[in-house]
């Protein structure tokens, strides 16, 4: 029998092996300039868990070459990014049936560049948790992130995509292009599970379009619509019903349905659920609104004592009354995420010029994250002698393995090649003043107007 496990458990670690080894090479192949250098970077930054920077990168042991080629990989590199996400949307969901339904979020994160007066196309951005801040601004650029989120709160989250937020676009526009992009190739159920901030008319009729379901935050003082009613024969009907409004319990009778319970503390909570409302934007997409009371919370912004929430309604996929607050406790994985992002794997803490070559080193911080996530089922994880066996592990013990598992696994990057030293600079060369430019300021959105 102990004959038998370990014969599986072999065969188990050989498969997974295979396809981290199979899913490198696919990366290095959507790589169509400066592949090598791109590659390189990626298991430095996998393996150095010490490195603060781009210099102490190039040190790597991984990274074979001097450090300029790191800089020029970031500035003339060039990503298929459209096969990248083709590759990693298939061999993150590989082990996951057909019929199971996936939990991604998406949501928006700053990259403060204040100082950068070389950088183009820098923008207002909002900086939360600035200490003494009344108004918690500052300049530099946006990004999108659609992130696979896992059973329970941690780091572990598979990056979908990623893209720019330019100043002449909005959050919602682009998260509106990425799941256009992505849903055709998940071919599964999914649910997105996002902020107040993308309880639109807008991003709600892209996911009904889409025929994903949605569990978004919704902001108290929302306006919502019940079905119109006519109330005289004469004159055209009303294009809305009675108003619906969480600031106005007066409108906030005839709930669906209301389940109650207690929680680990024995303190009383109430889900409550509306359907067939609407936003005056978007008449054609009925919603359907939950609101969840908790008797033992705070009260404050981070515990609030009540929370709203908004579903497409008549979808085949829905939340079930009970699990409303379990399931949008999901999303907290996308903050963890991005805190892992920053705080370990440098995301914000690269200095470069362009925001293109930003953009080329967010998706090596992806292919790094996702690799990560794929040798968790490897098994190997290193422990500081402080940290305990029993709990679930981290990315960060992981990624402490992978010298090892990468000179298991090998890399399709060639070796470099010495090509002798560089000529310089002519002689009476004088190269031109980089251009500054000016912070984006972009002008109040005029409100638009329903139609009727």
């Amino acid at each position: 029998m102990s004959f038998a496990q370990n014969q599986t458990v072999k065969g188990h670690y050989a498969l997974n092996f295979n396809t981290l080894k199979q899913i490198r090479k696919l990366t290095y192949d959507s790589f169509e300039r400066g592949a090598d250098a791109l590659f390189n970077l990626c298991d430095a930054l996998l393996c150095e868990d010490q490195a603060r920077s781009l210099p102490e990168l190039s040190q790597s042991p991984f990274f074979e070459r001097a450090w300029p080629s790191l800089y020029q990989a970031l500035s003339n590199g060039r990503i298929n990014e459209e096969r990248l996400r083709e590759i990693w949307i298939k061999a993150l969901l590989s082990e996951v049936p057909c019929a199971q339904t996936i939990w991604i979020s998406v949501d928006a994160s700053p990259i403060p560049r204040p100082e950068a007066e070389t950088s183009p196309d820098r923008g207002i951005i909002h900086v939360s948790n600035l200490p003494r801040a009344v108004k918690p601004i500052s300049v530099g650029w946006q990004f999108s992130t659609v992130m696979l989120l896992p059973q329970d709160p941690s780091s572990w989250i598979g990056l979908l995509d990623q893209r720019r937020i330019s100043t002449e676009q909005t959050a919602i526009e682009v998260a509106i292009a990425q799941l256009r992009a992505m849903v055709p190739l998940v071919q599964r159920p999914i649910i997105i599970v996002a902020d107040r901030w993308y309880a639109t008319a807008e991003f709600l009729r892209a996911c009904k379009e889409l025929a994903c379901q949605v569990l978004i935050r919704l902001k108290r003082n929302r306006k919502l619509y019940r079905p119109r009613v006519r109330l005289h024969v004469k004159g055209r009907a009303p294009l809305d019903g009675p108003l619906f409004q969480g600031t106005r319990p007066e409108t906030l009778t005839g709930a669906e349905a209301v389940w109650m319970s207690h929680d680990e503390k024995g303190h009383l909570v109430t889900v409550s659920r509306w359907s067939g409302l609407h936003f005056r934007q978007a008449r054609e997409v009925p919603v359907r609104v939950f609101c969840a009371q908790r008797d033992g919370a705070k009260g404050s912004k981070r515990d609030p004592r009540e929370s709203w929430f908004v579903c497409l309604d008549d979808h085949p996929v829905s939340v079930p009354l009970p699990q409303i607050m379990s399931s949008y406790g999901r999303r907290f994985s996308h903050e963890h995420g991005y805190r892992y992002l920053k705080q370990d794997l440098l995301w914000a803490e690269v200095h470069v010029r362009t925001p293109e070559q930003f953009e080329r080193w967010s998706w090596c911080v992806g292919i790094v994250m996702n690799q990560l996530l794929l040798a968790r089922t490897l098994g190997q994880a290193c422990y500081r002698p402080w940290e305990s066996r029993r709990q679930v592990v981290t990315p960060g013990q992981v990624r402490r393995m992978m010298p090892v598992i990468l000179s298991q696994v090998g890399t399709p990057a060639s070796r470099c090649q010495r090509r002798g030293n560089s000529p310089g600079r002519a002689l009476g060369f004088h190269p031109e003043p980089t251009p500054r430019y000016d912070v984006v300021i972009k002008e109040p959105k005029k409100p638009s107007k329903p139609s009727g």
